[in-house]
């Protein structure tokens, strides 16, 4: 038998997929996809499936951590599973490429703030779809791009502030869905 839920409900199992994420047994990415699931739950059976397989400890495997990724003539990607030292991440790009894919990081933060320099480079930063993300900065002989998904922002999700001045350079954001084979999109109904 199912029951009605209520925003309280939904609110609980949102706080508790934050503190998961929080303390790496989810991933942004994943995060992200569970409180979409929760908030749009209208049973008890649906709410759960945001919840369902969350173990209450860390998942086997490191989270490097990171505060800040810096490229001087070369090419550095930062993907995968890592955690935010703190919801702030430094870059520094000269002469180089810098990607950082932001859809398996693990942080607790309700805002991620990414504050850069690029000269005479290219600065990539992929995010999961239904994430807000906000770009400023200085721009000079240098291209900016966003290129975020056209779907409704998921409650719960981070702020992602990109505060980058490039110089000669190039600047892209842009989301992603998970892959389509993972558990997320599974989840998801995709």
């Amino acid at each position: 038998m199912t029951l009605p839920i209520s925003d309280g409900d939904r609110e609980r199992v949102a706080d508790e997929l934050q503190q998961a994420c929080g303390d790496g047994r989810i991933t942004l990415e994943e995060f992200s996809v569970r409180v979409s699931t929760a908030w749009a739950a209208a049973t008890d059976v649906e709410l759960s499936r945001a919840t369902e397989g969350l173990a209450p400890v860390p998942v086997v495997g490191a989270a490097r951590t990171v505060d800040k990724v810096v490229t001087i003539l070369s090419q550095r990607k930062r993907r995968g599973r890592w955690r935010l030292r703190s919801g702030r991440l430094g870059s520094f790009t000269l002469f180089g490429s810098t990607h950082l894919d932001l859809r398996d990081v693990v942080t607790g933060a309700d805002v991620i703030e990414i504050d850069g320099v690029c000269l005479f480079g290219e600065l990539k930063v992929t995010v999961p779809e239904g994430v807000e993300v906000d770009l400023d900065g200085a721009s000079v002989l240098s291209s900016e791009e966003v290129r975020l998904a056209a779907v409704p922002r998921l409650p719960g999700t981070p702020e992602i502030r990109v505060r980058v001045n490039a110089w000669f350079s190039s600047v892209e954001i842009r989301s992603r869905g998970p892959a389509k084979d993972s558990f997320w999109s599974r989840l998801r109904g995709d």
